[in-house]
């Protein structure tokens, strides 16, 4: 009987020991789980992963705005209230911004027909400023004002025009108005006296001698739709556009100041032509 209950107790003994083993391993299992978790910081994270087969949090998706969202203000591209004054820049910034009236009722005509002699010295507009702008100028025989040939550098595009007057060679070199008289008619001239029309379009501040084909692509545009070719003489050819329009109270549109600022921006010192 006592061998007997020696062999019960060694049974008991051993499954004893097999119990306390088991729950042991379990504590190590448990144990390991919680470091995992300590490490990573929480519950493993869904991501990519990467060559070494790390796991990676993904990135949170780039907010897309809203139709709420603040969008930016519409400014000028240029700020003129702290030009320096006799600036072209400064002159801008008191031009009147409207919008454009109607071409109704304009023809060359309202301005004066073809080219008087408005200051009274024998001669002529286009030869006045043909002499003014030209090198090397001759006269016709036995004149002092009629201009017979002569040498252009076009401030437009930068190339030399050689001018000799004739029927099929005239218009190789013409006097443009650098205010067109369509664009000013649409801005304000259209309501002027006859006398101030004629001024308009024969003050040399607004005329200059250039290309002709040059000139007819131009038309009656304004700084919006087209300037020179030659990107050099931009600052110059605004600045005078300016000039002329303050002269004569001619009104500008937004688009128009907003090309004109863009010109000035990159010569704020450019100075305002008189």
């Amino acid at each position: 009987m006592q061998a007997r209950g020696r062999r019960i107790g060694a049974i008991e003994r051993g499954l004893a020991a097999l119990l306390v083993a088991a729950s042991c391993a379990a504590c190590t299992v448990t144990a390991s789980d919680s470091r995992a978790r300590s490490v990573g910081g929480g519950p493993a994270a869904s991501g990519s992963s990467s060559p070494d087969g790390v796991s990676t949090p993904e990135r949170s998706p780039t907010p897309t705005p809203s139709a709420s969202s603040p969008k930016p203000s519409a400014t000028h591209p240029t700020s003129t209230s702290a030009a320096r004054p006799g600036t072209a820049l400064a002159a801008l910034a008191g031009l009147a911004v409207k919008g454009r009236g109607p071409m109704t009722g304009y023809s060359r005509a309202q301005f004066g027909g073809r080219w008087p002699d408005v200051d009274g010295n024998g001669c002529d507009t286009r030869n006045d400023v043909l002499r003014r702008d030209l090198t090397s100028i001759r006269f016709r025989p036995g004149s002092d004002c009629v201009v017979a040939s002569g040498r252009l550098l076009d401030p437009y595009t930068g190339q030399v025009v050689d001018f000799v007057r004739g029927q099929a060679t005239s218009a190789e070199v013409q006097i443009d108005h650098v205010v067109a008289l369509g664009d000013a008619w649409q801005k304000g001239a259209a309501r002027w006296t006859a006398d101030k029309r004629v001024r308009f379009a024969n003050d040399p501040l607004n005329l200059l001698a250039v290309g002709g084909a040059v000139n007819q692509s131009k038309g009656d545009g304004d700084a919006a739709t087209w300037l020179p070719p030659r990107t050099a003489y931009r600052c110059a050819y605004v600045a005078r556009q300016v000039a002329v329009k303050q002269r004569y109270a001619v009104s500008i549109t937004s688009a128009e100041h907003d090309a004109m600022a863009r010109v000035l921006a990159r010569c704020p010192a450019q100075p305002l032509p008189r």
